[in-house]
């Protein structure tokens, strides 16, 4: 069998989407389990005081801020990313512009990831439970 064989190119095409699958599962596990991290986040801040804040977007390009309607807590200090109080995960960066400015940003939410940052440079990655324990060690404001 070589590379120009149909059988050689049909079994690589099936072997990538094998891979691709394994890979979305995996993706998708991480996230249920991100998920009932964050959920059990929200359950905790709820018990424990730590009251929600509005949450305010960052425009794509880094400057300007947005109202964005929604109200959680901050799980990284540069206000990246957040919770919401329903446990929804937002990467809280959006097109921004002048009719988000007069009108607000709607941000979507996003799969939550187990490391906040991974793949940045050193330093700029932690692990979502760290994070999530960061706020709730804060305590109420």
């Amino acid at each position: 069998m070589t590379a120009g064989d149909p059988d050689w190119r049909e079994q690589r095409r099936l072997a990538a989407d094998e891979h691709a699958r394994a890979l979305r599962r995996s993706q998708q596990a991480e996230s249920n389990h991100a998920r009932r991290l964050l959920a059990e986040f929200v359950a905790e801040a709820g018990r424990r005081g730590i009251e929600p804040v509005p949450l305010r977007a960052r425009g794509e390009s880094g400057t300007g801020r947005y109202r964005t309607g929604l109200h959680g807590w901050y799980l990284r200090r540069n206000e990246s990313v957040a919770v919401s109080t329903e446990g929804d995960f937002y990467v809280l960066r959006v097109p921004g512009g002048l009719r988000a400015r007069l009108a607000g940003a709607t941000p979507e939410p996003s799969d939550p990831p187990l490391v906040l940052g991974k793949g940045a440079r050193d330093g700029e990655s932690i692990d979502l439970k760290d994070a999530l324990a960061i706020v709730l060690d804060a305590g109420p404001r």
